[in-house]
């Protein structure tokens, strides 16, 4: 039983995730260890939902990683070198809709987690890739939430490729062989043949389909011209190649030989970023609110007015990408069907030339950090930091944190998560905003509000940007946290058994104490911080924390006289007090 079921969500994910992420780090290493026997017990593993969370944090990894390499590949349909960008933002949106929907609960249903994650990768969905990856996760969530047990799951697995190749072939205009499709459509057949053996598992069909998928990609430069010229293959194809090899990962802790970059005896000179003469100007994108019976109709206007036609989703949401010269029509067209929204129109020649000549009128450097309460968005916004909203129930999204890094104008800005899955989403959402070419952002992975409080005690805006993000996320890295909260459930947590009502004390994300009484815990908590040496202790109080930390403080001057302490209402939920010993 996972400490969802104890506690406050903040230090709950905190807790649950770091666990979660001790377990995959202990199997990844132990894999290259483990005798026949094992390994086979591995190898049959369904994808339940642990493995699921555990899939979408190494694949979000693996695309970050390969990001910038695929975005060289991109010299088709547009040599606008987003692909790898574009795929990485899809499963990045489509983790955290599931993490949301989850709050990393293990236990949680299969079906609306599952369908969690296809709406997330659907609205997060960006570029031609994004769309059609989008669609292709939709279509194997699908299979595997109709899997009985009685099936073989291997089948099941099988199957589930299969159905995202055919969904993402339906939801292309003019499909193109030599793309994501060809590679999609090999590793599928190849897992389906596999699986036809009623011996293999599913890490033997698995294993099958992400070879096919190398093999496919490596001939995609014999099927499309623009990709044998470049010397490249093909950048949709390399970024499903990382999927397949991150599955394959999550499942044996084998890291799969990598794809090849480009196609072998062909000159590779790097794409110029230069357009196709003859094709359209403008991508137009937009979500889009219609019956399903509509689609059809749109789908043929579209295809009427330019290419790399894409229109994914389903159940009356759908997203919709398309290559045209006339953007008010493909608008136009969106309204006829339904009702357009987050309506987005770029300029490829203008992308192009905007890259190489763009002039920054940004100046200064600024924090972006994210607070968990009133009190602290206060504590954050008098230290001259940007506030995010954050806390229990309501943690960010890439798209706020963008938008705060964005708007606030600086050429420096760095990032104070203050949630351990915060982190993840503050990484994207900086390097997406470094794209721009105009600010240089940085994050520190603060792990609690305490954290970041610390780290904005040292913000020192004369120094260099180097100096000063080095001296906050040293500040940040030996403030050691804590907190107080009320258990929810039973459950068994590190400090032993505990029941509702328990009161738990939080030691550096894990559940450490339980006991009866608020201040007892509490005083538990700060002996163990303050244990290991310090000179200051910051008690932050809860909404309704404020005679706590009052009676904390108290104590700390009482029994530690060396150590000052100083109190802040914080107005967090669910956490009677937060702590932090510098």
């Amino acid at each position: 039983m996972g400490p969802e079921q104890v506690g406050s969500r903040a230090t709950e994910q905190e807790y649950l995730m770091g666990t979660r992420r001790r377990k995959s780090f202990q199997t990844l290493a132990c894999a290259q260890h483990m005798e026949t026997t094992t390994e086979v017990t591995m190898q049959d593993q369904r994808f339940d939902l642990p493995t699921i969370l555990k899939f979408v944090d190494i694949a979000t990894s693996a695309l970050s990683d390969a990001r910038e390499e695929i975005d060289a590949l991109n010299v088709y349909p547009v040599p606008d070198g987003d692909t790898g960008t574009n795929m990485f933002l899809t499963v990045s949106a489509a983790r955290e809709a599931l993490l949301q929907a989850t709050d990393g609960n293990e236990a949680a249903e299969l079906g609306p987690a599952l369908a969690a994650f296809s709406r997330g990768a659907l609205l997060g969905a960006r570029g031609n890739s994004g769309v059609i990856l989008s669609q292709m996760l939709r279509a194997i969530a699908a299979r595997l939430v109709r899997a009985s047990p009685e099936t073989r799951y291997a089948k099941v697995f099988a199957e589930a490729l299969h159905e995202s190749t055919d969904a993402s072939y339906a939801a292309v205009g003019t499909p193109v062989e030599g793309t994501i499709l060809t590679v999609a459509r090999a590793a599928s057949d190849a897992a389906l043949a596999r699986a036809d053996d009623p011996e293999a598992r599913t890490t033997d069909v698995l294993a099958c389909a992400a070879e096919a998928a190398r093999e496919a990609l490596a001939r995609t430069p014999t099927q499309l011209k623009a990709l044998a010229d470049a010397g490249v293959v093909d950048a949709g194809g390399r970024g499903l190649c990382v999927l397949l090899d991150a599955a394959e990962t999550t499942l044996t802790g084998r890291r799969p030989i990598t794809a090849p970059r480009s196609a072998p005896h062909i000159p590779r000179p790097m794409p110029t970023g230069d357009l196709h003469p003859d094709g359209p100007s403008y991508e137009v994108m937009y979500l889009l609110d219609a019956d399903d019976d509509a689609v059809g109709t749109l789908k043929v206007t579209l295809a009427g007015l330019g290419d790399s036609l894409v229109v994914v989703g389903g159940e009356g949401l759908w997203n919709v990408h398309v290559h045209v010269d006339d953007v008010g029509a493909a608008i136009e067209a969106g309204i006829v069907a339904g009702r357009p929204h987050r309506v987005r129109v770029t300029h490829f020649a203008e992308q192009v030339a905007e890259a190489g000549a763009r002039t920054s009128t940004r100046t200064g450097r600024r924090i972006v950090a994210v607070a968990a309460g009133p009190g602290l968005e206060q504590l954050f916004t008098e230290a001259g930091a940007v506030v995010v909203p954050g806390g229990p129930g309501q943690r960010p999204s890439t798209g706020m944190l963008l938008e705060a890094i964005e708007a606030c104008g600086a050429a420096e800005v760095i990032v104070l998560p203050n949630d351990h899955d915060s982190v993840r989403v503050a990484e994207i959402a900086a390097r997406t905003a470094e794209e721009s070419g105009e600010v240089r952002v940085a994050v520190i992975a603060t792990q609690a509000q305490v954290q970041g409080l610390a780290a904005v005690a040292v913000h020192e805006p004369g120094r260099s940007f180097d100096q000063d993000l080095l001296h906050m996320t040293a500040t940040a890295r030996h403030a050691r946290h804590g907190g107080v909260t009320i258990a929810a459930r039973q459950a068994i947590t590190m400090g032993g058994p505990c029941e509702p009502g328990d009161v738990l004390g939080v030691i550096e994300g894990d559940f450490a104490v339980v006991g009866q009484d608020l201040y007892d815990v509490a005083t538990g908590v700060i002996d163990r911080l303050v244990g290991g040496g310090g000179e200051l202790i910051t008690l932050v109080a809860g909404r309704d924390g404020r005679d706590l930390a009052t009676r904390c403080e108290q104590y700390v001057e009482s029994t530690y006289p060396i150590v000052d302490a100083v109190v802040y209402d914080g107005g967090q939920e669910r956490y009677p007090l937060l702590l932090a010993v510098e």
